[in-house]
Formats: C-alpha cells, sequence, structure tokens
C-alpha cells in the first residue's frame, strides 16, 4: 500500500475571497473525524472592505477557525460574540442545531486587514451529534506551544507528541500548526490512526514524497514519517480516530442519517431556527 496520498484542492469562493477546499475530495472523503477542510486566503482586504458570511445553520459537527493573520467576529444564535485572531482558537459545537455568521470586525473592516487561517469540520460521533450547540473560544496563550529541532507548534485541538489542548473535543484527534525553519524536520509519529499532512504556503517532503504548496499529504496507518522542509513553512497536521460509519455532507450539515440532513433542510427553508441577535440578513437554502 502507497504510504502517501497527495490531494489538490478545489478552489471556492467563500465571502468575497477565494478559499481552497482540501477536504472531502474522491481521494479522500475525510482525515480521522476531519470532513472538511478550508484554506483561507491569504488575501488583502482595503479599507471598507471585508468578509461578510451571513448567518446560516449547521448540524452534527463542530466548526474549527484558526487564523494565521486577520481576525474574524463570530455571532450565533445562542448569543455569543467573539473576536477570533491570529493564534487563538474558535470551537463551536452544532450537535442538534446553530446558526452563526462570520464577518470582518468594525475597526478591521475600516482600517483594511490581511487574512489567512484555516477552517475545518469535524464531524461528531453518532452519540453526539444531537448534542446541546456550544461556542468555545481559546486564547493562544492557553494552548500547548513547543519547539522541536527548529519547529515550532502549536496543538490546537486534541493530543499529539504528548502535549494535550484544554479545547474540549467528542473524538480522539489532533489538530497542530508548524512553523518550520529553513531545514528543518519533525517525525509525525504512528499514534493516531488517520493523518493529514497541509503544506500551507510552500513545499515540503513527506516520507520521501515531496508535497507541493496548498496540498495535502494523506498517511497510511502505522507508520512513522519525517516531513522535511528546505525553506520557511507553515504546515498543518491533522486526523484522529476513524469515524464510527459513514457521514452525509449537505451544504452546511453533517449526518450518519439522509433523514436527519433533509429535516435540517426544512428547518432553514421554514426559518425554524432561532435568528442570531443583531442580524438580519441570512443565506438562504441552496436549490441544489
Amino acid at each position: 500500500m502507497d504510504t502517501i496520498t497527495i490531494i489538490s484542492p478545489k478552489i471556492h469562493d467563500l465571502g468575497g475571497f477565494s478559499v481552497r477546499r482540501v477536504l472531502p475530495q474522491m481521494q479522500a472523503r475525510r482525515v480521522g473525524p476531519f470532513v472538511f477542510f478550508d484554506h483561507l486566503g491569504p488575501a488583502r482586504f482595503e479599507p471598507g472592505q471585508g468578509m461578510d458570511v451571513r448567518p446560516h445553520p449547521h448540524i452534527g459537527l463542530a466548526t474549527v477557525t484558526y487564523l494565521f493573520e486577520g481576525a474574524i467576529e463570530h455571532r450565533d444564535n445562542l448569543g455569543n460574540v467573539q473576536v477570533i485572531r491570529a493564534g487563538d482558537v474558535n470551537w463551536m459545537t452544532a450537535g442538534r442545531g446553530i446558526v452563526h455568521s462570520e464577518r470582518t470586525p468594525a475597526a478591521e473592516r475600516a482600517a483594511g486587514q490581511s487574512m489567512h487561517g484555516i477552517q475545518t469540520w469535524v464531524a461528531l460521533p453518532r452519540d453526539a451529534e444531537e448534542v446541546q450547540p456550544e461556542f468555545h473560544h481559546h486564547a493562544m496563550a492557553t494552548l500547548p506551544a513547543w519547539e522541536s529541532n527548529g519547529v515550532r507548534l502549536r496543538l490546537i485541538a486534541g493530543d499529539a507528541f504528548g502535549y494535550r489542548s484544554p479545547v474540549r473535543t467528542f473524538s480522539r484527534l489532533f489538530h497542530v500548526a508548524a512553523e518550520f525553519a529553513a531545514g528543518s524536520t519533525l517525525v509525525l509519529p504512528a499514534e493516531h490512526a488517520q493523518r493529514g499532512v497541509y503544506a500551507t504556503d510552500a513545499a515540503i517532503d513527506v516520507a520521501g514524497t515531496a508535497v507541493p504548496a496548498q496540498h495535502m499529504a494523506v498517511l497510511s496507518t502505522g507508520i512513522d514519517v519525517e516531513i522535511r522542509a528546505a525553506q520557511p513553512a507553515r504546515v498543518i497536521l491533522c486526523g484522529g480516530d476513524a469515524l464510527d460509519g459513514d457521514r452525509h455532507l449537505w451544504w452546511n450539515f453533517v449526518s450518519s442519517s439522509r433523514e436527519r440532513i433533509e429535516k435540517a433542510k426544512a428547518d432553514w427553508a421554514a426559518m425554524r431556527y432561532p435568528p442570531v441577535p443583531g442580524e438580519t440578513e441570512f443565506i438562504p437554502l441552496p436549490n441544489v
């Protein structure tokens, strides 16, 4: 069996700027519980411009936002309002259903800002798909961070390399941001069943295989691999235990049940979700 599968992203538009959608793809529908992986930017917003993702619903998943640059203001129908900045983590558990918006904060919109980051969806286990929705913000200073052989690492969520993040998860996983100095190496151990390595902004070498910038290497189970960077590089490591069965994805909904997806569609079309306080706009249910 091949050790490495290279995943190429698809380009989409989100709130007025391009994003690279790495997961899901035909070659890899998911990596551990990660069923969706978006690379936002890098983009530059001039003064007066910004990102405006209008209120929209989610079920059956947790959304994870991690920024390299910029700021995003999160608002949800639970009443949470939180600005996330570079190095922080926003973890939103949708569970039975939540609605949120993501916009450029007023100060950054007035001044202009650069935007660059990663957003992922973590599918919840079957026994947690209908949990009460929650939102938690974790400041950068609360996350484990360390350096190893010229690589600076920060544990976004889960457990890895002997560290554990304070971010509450519903299954075993790992989500790590790594910054490689030129010529540095890191061994990614086979401590998790499924693993992905994303080359954010520079090409890297994974177990002797060249991984172009903005591509993901999906690794075989049970093999330690060495990651090498010839030049400075940001790398995202993610994965975990395999999901407990298949998941259906439609628009912003994830579920082990097609019927539950249909109910979520009907609920949003009928506007049965509580609104986000202070928001009047919303994204309509897609026609396809």
